[in-house]
């Protein structure tokens, strides 16, 4: 006798059903609150958070259609779990993607993204302008799989239009930039990528769907840290694709072979976190433009750099393509290394950390921390410099922000 189907698969898809049809015309707030929860027989109201790692079938004949993908549904949570499940078609939705596949980081969704659509052989054009874990990903990593990578500016189309090669198969940019916020074209390099019969990769960290969407903007698959303004107050770590169903079933793959897999758990948070998305980025933004204006007309300050000043060379291109300038910044200080950290150091409010996108600012130092692993003329290259502090501005009142950077300002 065959058992009881413990999935209520008729339940569930009656809830699909509901589900799609409630929020075909549905707005972003809408999407990050309601979108990929499909309430079990139980009627929960909050998601569910389904720590399994694996699932009963009711027979053997079932067991087997489901490990050959004849019958669609839960296998093992390496790659199917119901949490994790939420989250991506919630960042799908948001992003305005067919698909999205999670990732147990941000930059184990860039290994993914690589290992499932290039090759040994194929060339990558990357912007210089990227993390400093990304850059040595390509440069150190993936070149020992033979596939080679070319960094060029970030800003500049006739740099990324001359690093092209009949074995580009991929064009890759972070935007706006870590931790120089510049603004790259999303649509013109699109345009590129496409009349090369190449894909364009963005990573979207930094502004999250609730400022830009450069799937709408022509590029193929976009990529998060969830660590950081998906999840937005620093509890775990995550990473998430999204692009087309055919690319997001190779990536796919790769994940359920390698498992660089999402947990329930991490999952079940960054669903949470994405309810308050949208409002959180709105708050982040008007502090840091205020904090970013601030510290223009500090004596201290050589320059900031943040795509909501109008002397950003970015400024005009963000206003079109972004709704919000984000909420980080970076500024360079009157002298070298030693005036960037005693700055650092005297602050009481600001945590000294490498996160961003939490609700807790943070102060960093990138030529030493996050860029650090970059040689001295890479670092020149992307503008690290030895003066150069990164800001990530929180949720916290922004006359204490003030207040606590003029601490680090004033032993200069």
């Amino acid at each position: 006798m065959a058992k009881k189907d413990l999935g209520s698969k008729a339940y569930l898809a009656q809830q699909r059903e509901i589900l799609d049809e409630a929020l075909a015309d549905a707005g972003g707030d809408t999407l990050a609150v309601r979108a990929g929860q499909l309430r079990s027989p139980e009627g929960e109201h909050g998601e569910a958070m389904f720590l399994t790692s694996s699932y009963v079938f009711d027979s053997a004949q079932a067991a087997a259609a489901r490990f050959s993908g004849d019958d669609p549904g839960n296998v093992y949570s390496r790659y199917t779990n119901p949490t994790v499940r939420y989250f991506q078609e919630r960042m799908a939705a948001l992003e305005g993607g067919e698909a999205a596949v999670a990732t147990a980081s941000g930059m184990a969704a860039i290994l993914s993204t690589c290992m499932a659509l290039l090759k040994a052989g194929d060339h990558v054009v990357c912007s210089r302008s990227v993390f400093g874990t990304t850059n040595a990903l390509f440069s150190k990593y993936m070149s020992k799989l033979g596939i080679t990578t070319t960094f060029v500016t970030l800003t500049d189309l006739n740099n990324w239009q001359a690093a092209l090669t009949p074995a580009t198969k991929m064009l890759f940019l972070e935007t706006p930039s870590n931790p120089l916020c510049e603004v790259a074209d999303i649509g013109a390099i699109a345009r590129l990528a496409h009349d090369h019969g190449a894909v364009l990769v963005v990573d979207n960290c930094f502004c999250s769907p609730a400022l830009q969407k450069p799937l709408s903007l022509g590029a193929d698959i976009v990529v998060h840290s969830a660590t950081k303004y998906l999840d937005g107050q620093g509890r775990c770590v995550g990473g998430v694709v999204v692009g087309q169903q055919a690319h997001m079933d190779e990536v796919l793959a790769f994940v359920r072979t390698a498992g660089p897999t999402m947990s329930a758990f991490n999952a079940w948070v960054f669903v949470k976190g994405l309810e308050t998305l949208r409002l959180r980025m709105d708050a982040h933004c008007a502090s840091a433009q205020a904090l970013a204006e601030w510290l223009t007309e500090q004596p201290q300050v050589e320059q900031v750099y943040y795509a909501g000043l109008p002397s950003h060379p970015g400024h005009k291109l963000a206003s079109v393509q972004q709704r919000g300038f984000g909420g980080v910044l970076s500024f360079k200080v009157k002298g070298g290394r030693d005036a960037a950290w005693a700055c650092i150091d005297a602050t009481r409010i600001f945590s000294i950390t490498a996160n961003l996108g939490d609700a807790k600012s943070t102060i960093v130092h990138p030529a030493t921390t996050t860029h650090g692993r970059l040689s001295d003329s890479d670092k020149a290259e992307a503008g690290i410099t030895e003066n150069l502090i990164r800001v990530s501005v929180g949720l916290e009142d922004i006359d204490d922000l003030k207040a606590d950077l003029q601490r680090g300002l004033h032993v200069l």
